[in-house]
């Protein structure tokens, strides 16, 4: 019988009201855009790109992810403003300390040490964001939709004391665990 694969991937999920917040943003781009795809996962920041798993080994990942996070330290960190990666992507900007870039690089040498993870070129050159609208923008309306945008998001200030495991089930990401920083 052949491995059955998941994919996961590792990121934070600001907590509430901001996250509800960023889910309303990203469904008026969808009512009036038609953009929808950022609307299958969560608000969140990337730590560690989509990677496959073997779902019989999903229990040991969790285990040996809450023990990396637990030897990590919270740290406050802000959204603001609009950016973007050429005309396929719009983002919420995250101003954050080293210690956001310092886990990060961390938690992609934990992952090849200890769950097999190749080291992508993404992980090499993270660039904390949010995203808000991708893949499915058309050309017309991007300078439309960074300008909605612009309009619609402030700024918001977070407490990171947890980072979560997102799974891919059925095209869309959902929560699959969340691990405290305690240290």
């Amino acid at each position: 019988m052949p491995k059955k694969l998941g994919k996961y991937f590792i990121a934070i999920v600001p907590p509430e009201p901001v996250k509800e917040k960023i889910t309303e943003i990203k469904a008026q781009v969808k009512a009036e855009f038609g953009v929808k795809y950022a609307l299958r996962s969560p608000p969140h920041i990337t730590l560690k790109m989509p990677f496959v798993f073997p779902e019989k080994k999903e229990a040991n990942l969790e285990k040996k992810l809450g023990s990396f996070f637990s030897q990590e330290t919270p740290f406050s960190l802000s959204l603001s403003g609009i950016g973007k990666f050429g005309e396929r992507v719009i983002y919420l900007r995250v101003r954050y300390p080293p210690d956001l870039l310092l886990m990060q690089q961390r938690l992609v040498r934990f992952g090849k040490r200890n769950l097999g993870q190749k080291i992508e070129l993404s992980d090499l050159n993270y660039t904390p964001h949010l995203t808000l609208a991708f893949k499915d923008i058309r050309k017309p309306d991007f300078v439309p939709l960074m300008n909605f945008l612009k309009s619609r998001v402030s700024r918001y200030d977070l407490e990171v004391t947890q980072v979560s495991l997102l799974k891919k089930t059925n095209s869309i990401w959902g929560l699959q665990n969340n691990f405290n920083l305690l240290k």
